[in-house]
């Protein structure tokens, strides 16, 4: 008969699904490694710099932006971070991040689509973190 802790052990790795976890992955996805990364082979070309303090701004923007999206459309391009553009600018000491709203990045939607006119959120962050959406509707 096994004592009660070999039992409890064998219980918990019942429940992990064995010793060695699993990697996590989308439905359908293989999970990648270092040999399927199609890593540059000449010097990167950046799409901009951005300081840490910018890298912030606009993150903290995307969290305000996709608390306002349906939370019934979560499973949809159209409404997730693959379909914002980010602009982020400095000025008197405060960020701004204009998110345009780019549906044509998505594939089930045509290249030069738009959902609305000129859809666009524009948010002031401070150093300290402050989060200000301009007082405006799209």
């Amino acid at each position: 008969m096994m004592s009660p802790h070999h039992l409890l052990v064998f219980v918990s790795l019942l429940a992990d699904g064995g010793v060695h976890p699993r990697p996590a992955t989308d439905a359908g996805t293989v999970p990648t490694t270092s040999a399927t990364i199609p890593w540059p082979e000449t010097e990167l070309e950046p799409l901009g710099t951005l300081e840490g303090p910018a890298v912030l701004a606009a993150h903290a923007a995307l969290q305000e932006v996709m608390k306002r999206f349906p939370k019934t459309a979560t499973k949809s391009c159209a409404f997730s971070p693959r379909a914002l553009e980010f602009v982020v600018g400095y000025q008197s000491g405060w960020y701004f991040v204009r998110v345009n709203r780019r549906v044509d990045k998505c594939p089930e939607f045509d290249p030069g689509v738009t959902l609305e006119y000129d859809w666009f959120e524009l948010y002031a962050v401070s150093p300290e973190g402050r989060v200000e959406r301009y007082p405006h509707r799209p």
